[in-house]
């Protein structure tokens, strides 16, 4: 490959060059692009033969308008059994993050670091605070809840975000956990779990919070198809919330923001449930032992996942965008360095999980950029002016000097008006306001910016990843070796503000608490709404017969 190749990289702010873009800069044939480690999707679905059901009906695909959105909203919820009044169907999960940004946060969100680069550019660029939570390298990147919460409130953030597992590290937070956490943000105007891959995760039987948001008026379920379903050119994704929330985001959408091919995969997945099935269980097993072919490595470091994709840090002395260049260049190989995301570094890579075959290749490759003979025990620091996407200096900057508030916040402290942080005087954001949640406390805001929390120092231990689930039906591969692996620990609880001095109980209000069951949530539904009565039921679009073996948002991939 060419030096143009690499050079494409320099050009993008928060993600890598597209597919095409590597293709058409290299000169290769359409489809002999190079082995993608860097793209987290599915490998194994959809199946050869469903490939090949598109590509007969290629023609009427791609001539014909599709439905309505309505119509293969209403499809898919027959699918997964939920409401199609919780349901909004978007042109990517990217296109729903922007519609919950301009919809349903006011001024001030708040997100973990390093994350979907999303959750922290798009409310930034229309003028919203961004309170960014550090997650720490000294604790394997783990989410302590309860020290996220105390973060939120202390901060005055209206808005929350956790992505679970997290990407780009794959840390994975339990349902309980969760739900404990969107009862003590009961009075937040909005929380969203985004579970773009949650279907990958094997560390818990049912870890989906669907059934909870769908209870709660304030909370929003984020899901990915694309990721899941191997399509990521098919840019179809959807949220899940209560009607109120869910109706809102919907009444946005254009009615033909889904494409034909997305309508066509929709229609097809009914017959299809036991291969998606197979195909997860896979990608699971692919990752265990991706995980410890990785580990071997001397000085590389791998973190735990529930994603489809390991988080690993290179060993001393390694530049992640010398490694990425060689690797495409000398092993056409394409890998996600993580220096241009926000509490990341350039010495961090991305690595999505796929078959051993290609494994084998990434780890040959890698062996020879860092180990190779006369280049001693990793990849020498790069020559100035190499390090060209890692703009490590220039986000820690916007993070430790506006904390999120972006141009706006830097500019607004040039001209010596506000205060580091933007506790004081927060940018005011554009999006259309909510009905008014529970006051916060003055003096909460007067306590000015939270120091970063620190976790004990300790050593991440390489992939201790667990074992997956059983599973009822054979796969047709190899059965590898065993790997040494440990227990997920237990998450940490997220308490209620404590009740004892008067004072912390007027800065810390106390949460209203989950809905009781039949009472139906400010804007929400009851249980037995949800459940199917009342005008609520989950009926399959155009009267077919409902799926057999489908996974539910709720079981993650489980079949029966």
């Amino acid at each position: 490959m060419s030096g143009n190749v690499t050079s494409l990289f320099r050009s993008t702010a928060a993600h890598s060059p597209s597919m095409a873009a590597l293709t058409r800069e290299s000169g290769e044939a359409t489809g002999a692009g190079p082995v993608d480690f860097c793209i987290p999707c599915n490998p194994y679905f959809p199946t050869p033969a469903m490939f090949d059901e598109m590509a007969a009906r290629l023609r009427d695909i791609i001539t014909y308008y599709p439905s309505g959105a309505d119509t293969i909203t209403a499809e898919l919820c027959g699918l997964l059994q939920l409401p199609p009044q919780c349901v909004a169907m978007g042109n990517g999960s990217t296109e729903l993050i922007t519609w919950i940004d301009h919809l349903l946060v006011r001024e001030s969100l708040a997100v973990p670091v390093p994350t979907f680069g999303r959750w922290t550019d798009q409310p930034m660029e229309t003028g919203k605070r961004v309170d960014m939570f550090p997650l720490q390298e000294s604790s394997g990147f783990a989410l302590d809840l309860a020290q996220y919460a105390e973060f939120i409130r202390v901060r005055g953030t209206r808005v929350a975000v956790v992505c679970n597992p997290n990407n780009p590290d794959g840390g994975f937070l339990h349902k309980h956990a969760l739900v404990q956490f969107m009862d003590a943000m009961a009075d937040r105007d909005l929380i969203v779990i985004d579970e773009s891959f949650l279907e990958f995760a094997d560390a818990e039987a049912e870890p989906s919070v669907v059934q909870e948001a769908m209870l709660r008026p304030n909370v929003v379920v984020l899901r990915s198809l694309g990721k899941n379903f191997g399509l990521h050119g098919i840019r179809f994704g959807y949220l899940v919330a209560n009607p109120a929330l869910a109706g809102r985001v919907r009444a946005m959408l254009p009615k033909w923001n889904l494409n034909s091919f997305a309508e066509h995969v929709v229609f097809m997945l009914r017959d299809h449930g036991p291969e998606y099935a197979r195909s997860l269980h896979q990608v699971r097993r692919d990752r265990l032992e991706m995980a410890g072919q990785l580990s071997s490595l001397p000085g590389l470091t791998v973190y735990p996942s529930q994603g489809n994709f390991l988080f690993v840090r290179l060993p001393v002395g390694a530049e992640g965008t010398v490694v990425r260049d060689r690797m495409l260049t000398e092993h056409r190989v394409l890998v996600r360095e993580c220096g241009n995301k926000i509490g990341s570094s350039s010495r961090f890579l991305r690595l999505v999980v796929r078959p051993q075959a290609d494994v084998r290749r990434l780890v040959s490759g890698l062996e020879q950029v860092l180990y190779g003979a006369g280049r001693g025990a990793a990849v020498p620091e790069p020559a100035p002016g190499t390090s060209y996407s890692s703009g490590t200096a220039a986000v820690d900057r916007l993070m430790s000097e506006t904390n999120g508030a972006g141009l706006r916040g830097l500019a607004a402290q040039a001209a010596g008006a506000g205060t580091p942080g933007l506790v004081a005087a927060p940018a005011v954001g554009t999006g259309v306001p909510l009905p008014a949640a529970v006051p916060a406390d003055p003096a909460a805001a007067a306590l000015g910016p939270m120091p970063v929390p620190t976790a004990p120092r300790q050593v991440p231990q390489p992939a201790p990843v667990p074992q997956p689930a059983p599973y009822p039906g054979p796969v047709p591969v190899p059965h590898p070796a065993p790997v040494p692996q440990q227990p997920m620990p237990a998450p940490a609880p997220v308490p209620a503000p404590a009740p004892a001095p008067a004072a912390a109980a007027a800065r810390y209000p106390a949460p209203t608490g989950p809905t009781p069951p039949g009472v139906p949530a400010r804007g929400g539904l009851t249980a037995a709404q949800v459940r199917g009565t009342n005008g609520l039921e989950s009926v399959p679009a155009t009267g077919r017969p409902g799926p057999q073996n489908w996974p539910n948002p709720a079981g993650m991939g489980r079949t029966g």
